[in-house]
């Protein structure tokens, strides 16, 4: 292996380059793999603060001789993103959108702006970039562009590489030029120029000149051919385009700097017909005949074993009943300039075909938000075939073949059988169909010899079989090393010859993303897996039961598709979102805990559940469980982190905020002995900010005030006989910490209304607790001791189905998701899963038919707590709501950023107002004043009233008990709720004078005893 000065050059790039440069291993271990089956630790990353300062560490590391990689949303499949290399990452900061020409239709981009972000800002000139992949949300520019991406919208608009008009290039030696299609007098003048420009392009003339023949016959003449350079752009007939050649060639050859694009308008209309067919190889005989009579700008189609795999999952179930009858489909969608004129596309079609729109496997729709939930349901093929329902594990390595879309059908017959004889079993078939792509992941055995040996034998007939279709190894996802070495048997020795002499044109020392594409490393090399792979198999608290009760499957279960990297929409990764860094997503956080599994020899984390890195990038995870429900496979960040905590800190001193805000539910218990005392105490100058600094709070929180009357005595002083457990009508309402002893108004008015409703009201006479604060800091011995605890208190209530209705939304996920995961097989635990429910399910789904709610017209803004998101939904909460006639605003801006103990704690109280203002804090600024603003969790309520809103946030419980009451005022309605109020100024300094008055007399009263045990002073 080749020594490189990796201490030199670290100091380097540290005095030389304006970014950031990091060689450590927690960032070395985060960007060691992308969405592939292969994995290579990188030397070093670094993310330039401009496109210049990466450019500078082109040169440097030019001068050190070591590999570069340019990296974006690192969502590769087939390995062109992970590499023994400097990895740099343009996503942070290089993601200017330069300059628009709404008339020209061009825009001139940086490497690292992500494609929906790309497509927002263009908005505003009804304009957007053509293709679309489906990982649009956090895909960057520069990626597409190294990947030649396409996506489903490739069937109106080509690839990427039909849609780059110049791109400013960067070649390992230092030699930087805008290049683009070049005219033959352009050329001369380039070469009568000399340097290093005038060599690359006689190269490039040369090299097209003498394998010109070889080019025309032995490229395939297909809408998606992806895999190999582009050497068909330097044709004379395609105006010796150097920017469209370098489109697809993955890093190898230059650094992409910025880059020109054409634009498209943006569909002013669209509509949807979905067709119905026996099976995907019928679907696709019909592809070529629906082309015939159509122009879609999507033909994309969805086979049976897909539906299945997303009902199995209870995934896009909308989507899956609004489909025709079949047990495969293609969905045709036409765009243009009115719905009339869309509509009449579908039906001509229809009418040529011989269907009609009310046929029972025909399927139309006008209605835009309709379609795109069908649509996101066929791009969500990836994350729902990753990790079936069945346990199995499924992979890329022969995911995005393509052919002729007439000799589509055939070519999957021959597919399935090469499935049946490699006893593949039957993986999902599905793709962008209209231009002959066909996606898949395959249950290769990555974990033996064996297995390693069937996968390369497999790619390598699956290789013969398409070549013999005229087809492409890749129709999108590119050859990296997935495909690489697999050229040969496209494109012949010849041209794959051409491909060597290119990239030694451009990188004769090889230094650009080495091993992909030319001189590739084996396909069955440098696996992720593979059958050296030994990892760790620790015994944990968590039992992981969805995950074969293994830690490393759980951590398995991301396989780097990247939704955690999204900016907007869904909960999922606030961290990310505030930070922008790779170790703060979910996926950098899974690759992490994969490396310190320590199953490779060159693991980059050595010292197992002791590892600083980590436990650092598992900080500033909000425990949100956004990844949860987000995530395409599901993966627990909260859970894993949880259970890491426990093992780091196990048998030693913990974070004091472990003590203080782990074990809440006890300081509040004790705060009944004087909680206006303690107030004083929590809120007087220097002695809160002395106690914050003790228990490890942020300094600039306000600590929560305690009640003055907690629920539970509230409920005392009621009075009442408690009712028959298995009176049907008997409901528990749990008494959570957050509910009893800040805001009893909230559990009091969930009495009321229930009571209302017709339900009889218990309330557990024991101190109970879900061990939700034990449980987000890694305590999970005492989480367990305080659920057995609760279990039996509640032993009653089970045993006769009684439901336990929930206030507190991550005590409620609690019981539906943690429990479960730490206690499996307590029939206990399962039942108390199975009979909690969200006071707004109670109500929709089992209150009495005579009660109706009280009506309420009121605009709303309300924010869903993550757990809720994740685990229970608010369905049943959107429901209740239009029954009250809540005109609801559901906001769809990510988390609030406090997160239980997370924005309290030291050292999170900018990341966790970083998250609030990435979207909560600011709509709630936005409500009108006589809006009412909701939010069931204590979290979002409380970040909401300390993140400078002006406005305080209620619990639906309290808006339908004032409700009950008539009329809200106009404005700030919350101001009617009972909330606990802070001692006055006054008071709190009088606390704090009192307390130096005593310090001072203990100090002096020590200082008589010091003396008087000393005596005199002899001097």
């Amino acid at each position: 292996m080749t020594q490189w000065d990796i201490s030199g050059l670290e100091a380097a790039l540290g005095d030389e380059v304006d970014g950031e440069v990091r060689f450590d291993a927690g960032s070395r271990g985060a960007y060691v793999t992308d969405g592939s089956n292969y994995r290579q630790v990188p030397l070093g990353v670094v993310v330039p603060r401009t496109v210049e300062a990466g450019a500078r560490a082109v040169a440097v590391c030019a001068r050190f001789d070591v590999p570069v990689l340019s990296r974006g949303g690192g969502t590769s499949l087939a390995g062109q993103t992970t590499n023994t290399a400097v990895v740099i990452d343009w996503t942070k900061y290089c993601d200017r959108l330069l300059s628009v020409d709404p008339d020209a239709r061009t825009c001139v981009v940086e490497p690292g702006i992500v494609l929906d972000a790309l497509n927002q800002r263009l908005a505003v000139h009804q304009l957007q970039f053509g293709p679309k992949p489906s990982t649009h949300s956090h895909c960057a520019l520069g990626g597409m562009i190294g990947n030649n991406s396409c996506g489903a919208s490739a069937q109106a608009y080509g690839k990427t590489v039909d849609n780059v008009r110049r791109l400013e290039v960067l070649t390992y030696d230092g030699q930087r030029a805008w290049v683009g299609p070049t005219s033959p007098g352009e050329r001369a003048g380039i070469e009568a120029g000399g340097g290093r420009l005038a060599e690359l392009y006689r190269g490039m003339d040369r090299i097209a000149t003498e394998y010109m023949g070889d080019i025309r016959r032995g490229f395939p003449k297909i809408p998606r051919r992806v895999s190999g350079y582009n050497l068909d752009s330097l044709l004379p007939e395609n105006g010796f385009d150097v920017a469209r050649a370098l489109v697809g060639s993955e890093g190898t050859l230059v650094t992409v700097l910025r880059a020109e694009l054409d634009l498209v308008p943006v569909p002013a209309y669209q509509s949807l017909l979905v067709l119905g067919y026996e099976d995907i190889c019928a679907a696709a005989d019909d592809v070529s005949h629906l082309l015939e009579h159509c122009s879609p700008s999507q033909l994309e189609a969805l086979d049976g074993r897909m539906a299945q795999l997303m009902r199995e999952e209870g995934a896009y179930l909308e989507s899956l009943n609004i489909l025709p009858e079949g047990d495969s489909w293609l969905m045709v969608q036409f765009s243009g300039d009115s719905q009339d004129a869309v509509d009449e596309q579908a039906h001509a079609l229809l009418r040529s075909v011989g269907r009609g729109e009310k046929d029972a496997n025909v399927a139309f729709s006008d209605n835009p938000e309709r379609e795109q939930k069908m649509l996101r349901a066929r791009e969500a093929g990836l994350g729902v075939t990753a990790r079936p329902p069945d346990d199995r594990e499924t992979w890329e390595g022969w995911e995005d073949s393509a052919v002729p879309p007439e000799r589509l059908g055939d070519y999957l017959r021959d597919l399935k059988k090469l499935f049946e004889e490699f006893d593949y079993d039957h993986p999902s078939l599905y793709g962008h169909f209209g231009q002959g792509c066909v996606h898949t992941r395959i249950p290769f055995g990555f974990k033996t010899a064996d297995g390693v040996a069937h996968f390369r034998r497999f790619v390598e007939r699956a290789a013969d079989l398409v070549a013999s279709y005229d087809g492409s190894l890749s129709g999108e996802h590119g050859d990296g090393q997935s495909r690489g070495e697999l050229l040969t048997r496209m494109f012949g020795e010849r041209l794959v010859t051409a491909f060597g002499e290119l990239k030694a044109l451009f990188d004769p020392g090889n230094r650009m993303n080495p091993g992909k594409v030319v001189d590739p490393h084996p396909v069955d090399g440098h696996l992720r897996l593979g059958p050296t792979w030994r990892p760790d198999t620790p015994a944990t608290h968590f039992q992981f039961p969805e995950d074969d009760h293994s830690f490393n499957r759980a951590v398995m279960r991301c396989v780097g598709i990247g939704n955690c990297r999204g900016h907007s929409g869904g909960v999922m990764c606030p961290s990310y979102r505030a930070t922008r860094e790779e170790e703060h997503s979910t996926r950098g956080r899974a690759r992490l805990l994969f490396e310190m599994l320590d199953g490779h020899a060159d693991s980059a984390i050595k010292d197992g559940w002791q590892s600083t890195e980590v436990r650092d990038a598992l900080d500033l995870c909000l425990a949100c469980k956004g990844c949860k429900s987000d995530c395409p496979t599901g993966v627990d960040m909260a859970t894993l982190k949880a259970e890491f905590l426990s093992q780091h800190y196990a048998g030693r001193m913990r974070p004091a905020a472990h003590y203080s805000m782990g074990w809440l539910p006890l300081w509040a218990r004790l705060s009944r002995l004087s909680p206006a005392l303690v107030n004083l105490a929590l809120h007087a100058p220097g002695l809160a900010g002395a106690g914050k600094r003790l228990a490890g709070v942020a300094a600039a929180r306000s600590a929560p005030m305690f009640a003055r009357q907690s629920f539970l005595q509230w409920w005392q002083a009621r009075g009442g006989d408690e009712p028959d457990p298995a009176d049907p009508r008997t409901v528990v309402l749990w008494p959570d910490t957050f509910s009893t002893y800040f805001h009893p108004s909230i559990a009091e008015s969930a009495v009321r209304v229930l009571e209302d409703a017709g339900f009889r009201v218990a309330v557990p006479a024991k101190p109970v607790c879900c061990g939700l604060t034990w449980i987000s800091t890694g305590q999970l011995p005492v989480a367990e001791k305080v659920l057995r605890r609760t279990l039996d208190v509640l032993r009653p209530y089970l045993d006769a189905g009684t439901p336990v209705i929930g206030l507190e939304p991550s005590c409620t996920a609690v019981f539906r998701s943690d429990a479960p995961e730490l206690l499996p097989a307590d029939q206990d635990v399962r039942r108390l899963a199975g009979q909690v429910r969200t006071f707004a399910e109670q109500l929709v789904h089992h209150a009495p038919d005579t009660w109706r709610p009280p009506q309420l017209a009121r605009h709303a803004t309300v924010q869903t707590h993550c757990h809720q998101h994740a685990v229970m939904k608010f369905d049943a909460d959107r429901e209740l709501m239009r029954r009250v006639h809540l005109d609801a605003e559901v906001l769809d801006e990510g988390c609030c950023g406090l997160a239980g103990n997370f924005g309290f704690e030291r050292g999170h109280h900018e990341v966790s107002l970083a998250v609030g203002e990435q979207g909560v804090l600011p709509a709630v600024r936005a409500a009108a004043p006589g809006s009412l603003v909701l939010a069931d969790g204590f979290s979002c309520r409380t970040q909401i009233e300390e993140g400078g809103t002006g406005r305080r946030a209620l619990h639906l419980a309290e808006v339908l008990a004032l409700a009950l009451d008539g009329n809200l005022p106009t404005e700030e309605p919350e101001r009617l709720a009972d909330r606990p109020h802070g001692p006055s100024r006054v008071l709190r300094w009088a606390t704090t004078a009192s307390a130096a008055a005593l310090v001072v007399a203990a100090g002096t009263g020590a200082a008589r005893r010091l003396r008087h045990r000393t005596g005199p002073d002899p001097t």
